[in-house]
């Protein structure tokens, strides 16, 4: 086993250091064996994903479990009586502490996807199905393959360079997700329909969260969720993500 291939299963897990991750990167758009592995990996951990999420219980069902077993009478119980107030904000928050779990279940799986959709895209020798960097000809690409539309900025900084796009799903949902270059860095940005993500419930600020060793940024706008993720800092990805808020 050399080098290369003992390192791929850290790499599509992103346990890899930045320079690692680097230097993988550029062995594997010239390496067919080692992209192919990566891609199987990839492709193999989004099943196994997707067959852990296939059960998973509704939010509803959980709540009915919860309140079946809080019926049960608990012998040596200790009766304590409360104003009628006290027991409705007790049951609010707990509601409230259930649902913020529900939301950070729910965006840890969505990041999680992504992140895959990202590997897959720096693993692959063809990562975009449209090449160009004018947007005029990306942007055209994706009409009547996406049910909706979506602007993509005038780039006026020389060292953010757009490679392509793509059609990529999160679930169900199908998507654009736009491949740029900010010097040697590769950023996917991913549009949705932010009324098909209805399992997330984002603000109107943006976001940012680290997922192994990516940055995400995420918003919602005009009816779409957006997600820009790189492995580069925060700063960058921020200039990303305010060429599209300005864009609309």
């Amino acid at each position: 086993m050399d080098k290369w291939t003992g390192q791929i299963e850290a790499y599509v897990d992103g346990e890899l250091s930045a320079a690692e991750m680097r230097d993988m990167d550029a062995h594997l758009r010239t390496c067919p064996a080692c992209t192919a592995d990566a891609l199987k990996q990839v492709q193999f951990k989004r099943a196994i994903q997707s067959a852990g999420r296939r059960y998973t219980p509704r939010a509803d069902f959980r709540q009915k479990v919860r309140q079946s077993i809080s019926a049960r009478p608990r012998r040596s119980a200790v009766w304590i009586w409360l104003p009628a107030t006290a027991v409705l904000l007790l049951l609010v928050a707990g509601v409230v502490t259930s649902h913020i779990k529900d939301q950070r279940l729910a965006l840890q799986n969505t990041y999680s996807e992504l992140a895959d959709l990202h590997v897959t895209a720096l693993a692959s020798p063809n990562p975009v199905d449209v090449v160009s960097s004018d947007r005029h000809t990306v942007k055209p690409w994706f009409e009547g393959k996406i049910p909706f539309a979506f602007n993509l900025p005038e780039l006026q900084n020389p060292e953010i360079t757009l490679v392509g796009g793509r059609i990529a799903y999160l679930g169900q949902a199908p998507g654009a997700e736009l491949i740029y270059r900010i010097r040697k860095h590769q950023i996917s940005v991913f549009i949705f329909q932010e009324r098909a993500l209805g399992h997330l419930r984002q603000s109107d600020s943006a976001m940012q969260r680290q997922q192994e060793t990516f940055n995400f940024l995420s918003w919602s706008q005009n009816g779409l969720s957006y997600f820009v993720m790189g492995d580069m800092s925060g700063g960058d990805l921020s200039k990303m993500a305010d060429l599209f808020r300005n864009t609309g």
